[in-house]
C-alpha cells in the first residue's frame, strides 16, 4: 500500500512510543495498515518491538490498545 494510507507509529528520541497520524513526528517509525486485524498481528508477534528497536512499555501498549480500539 502506498505510505499515505497507512498509520505510523513512532518511538520518539525520548523512547516513548506513540501513533503518529501525521506522519511527521521525529523518530523511528513503523507503519501498519488502518485495519484492526493487522495491528493485533503486529502487538501479540511483538512485530513493532523489532521494528521500532525497543520493548514496549504496558503503557504503550495500553495507549496503543485505546487507538486499536477506535478503529
Amino acid at each position: 500500500r502506498p505510505k499515505r494510507e497507512l498509520v505510523r507509529v513512532v518511538r520518539t528520541p525520548e523512547g516513548d512510543v506513540v501513533v503518529d497520524e501525521t506522519g511527521k513526528r521525529n523518530g523511528r517509525g513503523a507503519y501498519l495498515c488502518p485495519t484492526r486485524a493487522c495491528w493485533e498481528t503486529a502487538l501479540s508477534r511483538g512485530l513493532l518491538n523489532r521494528a521500532l528497536r525497543t520493548n514496549l512499555t504496558e503503557d504503550a501498549k495500553a495507549q496503543i490498545a485505546d487507538y486499536v480500539a477506535n478503529l
